[in-house]
């Protein structure tokens, strides 16, 4: 049998992700995973699928997030702490690898916060596409941290939501929002309260960051015919939504082991009815049923939509000559004599000792 060749790993740190953006423009980086999304969704019964795997602490939780399909093995590994900002640090922090399945080769490593956020805007534009009553124009966004301007974006260009209705407890942060979206082709209200903000809006997206059972919407602010993204409740003794908003609603998931443990999901009991979205996308299952009908998207973030970013990432690499190869792994030329790389000269070791050996010729 022939070996295969190792080849280096491709690394995408968070400057190669920027220019990424910058070259293709943040709006189609946004459409391109959200494609690549459905595209995956609707074979999803092709991947290994399993909930993530988490470490929680007072202050937050670590999470693994691996998926697999017949070629390919992704994970993402990220962060959620509330109590960073305090520290001048991001409350969510990630970085994902893809891997060839046939040998186990990692392909590529990638700063994935950046692509986090995008990732996450476009599997709600796509539940939203989905869900959503035909013609919906405003938006309320409770919540205005780092992920805000892109939710509000890819709502924008996959729905034509034109109006935006912002709350957050922290003013700054909504000033923060309205400021870098000034500009940007959206009608901004700045509510008092996130029942205000509620007043009126076609789509609800909830995306706060505080480790706590919280009650942001309760059953009192639902209109005939809203649309709720649940972005925000996302791991155990997390929550956003009253559980009578759930009982007033139809529901759908990502994967529903997942949701069931960590969305706003996990208040209700375990025969609660639930819709995984991708088989609405698949025609196997109805999504809306009528105009006056409460949808609801318990959204927890699931690995397929890190699988499909990664995926988008990876071509765009090769596309734009995006990154670097780096030495990731050991590859011993015997691959039976791992110890003989303990007598191999480091490269940068022969390099130094060439250039001495030039220099004094």
């Amino acid at each position: 049998m022939v070996r295969p060749t190792s080849r280096p790993t491709r690394h995408l740190g968070t400057d190669d992700v920027v220019d990424w953006i910058r070259r293709v423009g943040l709006g189609r980086c946004i459409a391109q995973v959200a494609e690549r999304i459905e595209f995956d969704f609707l074979r999803w019964p092709d991947f290994d699928k399993s909930a993530r795997v988490a470490c929680h602490s007072s202050d937050g939780v670590i999470e693994l997030m691996p998926i697999a399909d017949a070629e390919r093995f992704a994970f993402k590994y990220v962060n959620g702490h509330p109590v960073n900002t305090r520290a001048g640090l991001p409350t969510v922090m990630a970085f994902g690898v893809l891997a060839d399945v046939a040998t186990g080769v990692p392909r590529l490593i990638s700063e994935l916060t950046l692509v986090t956020a995008i990732r996450t805007a476009a599997m709600s534009a796509v539940a939203a596409r989905a869900l959503a009553r035909p013609g919906s124009r405003t938006m309320a966004l409770i919540g205005n941290g780092a992920q805000s301007e892109f939710q509000a974006l890819a709502m924008r260009d996959t729905l034509d939501i034109r109006a935006l209705r912002l709350f957050d407890v922290d003013p700054a942060a909504t000033a923060k929002l309205a400021a870098n979206l000034a500009g940007q082709g959206l009608a901004i209200t700045v509510c008092r309260s996130t029942a205000e903000a509620l007043r009126g809006a076609d789509i609800v997206t909830t995306v706060t960051a505080d480790k706590q059972r919280a009650t942001i919407v309760t059953p009192q602010m639902l209109e005939p015919g809203m649309h709720l993204n649940a972005v925000g409740g996302d791991c155990p003794g997390k929550t956003e939504l009253h559980p009578q908003v759930l009982q007033r609603s139809r529901v759908f998931v990502e994967y529903e082991p997942q949701t069931r443990i960590e969305g706003d999901l996990q208040q209700m009991p375990a025969d609660f009815p639930v819709t995984e979205l991708w088989r609405v996308l698949a025609g196997s299952a109805t999504g809306r049923r009528s105009a006056d009908e409460v949808t609801v998207f318990d959204s927890v973030g699931f690995a397929l939509e890190d699988f499909s970013a990664l995926t988008v990432l990876h071509e765009a690499a090769q596309r734009l000559g995006l990154g670097r190869e780096i030495d990731l792994v050991a590859t011993p030329t015997d691959p039976k004599n791992l110890f003989g790389l303990l007598h191999r000269e480091p490269a940068a070791h022969m390099i130094a000792t060439q250039a001495l050996t030039s220099a004094t010729a």
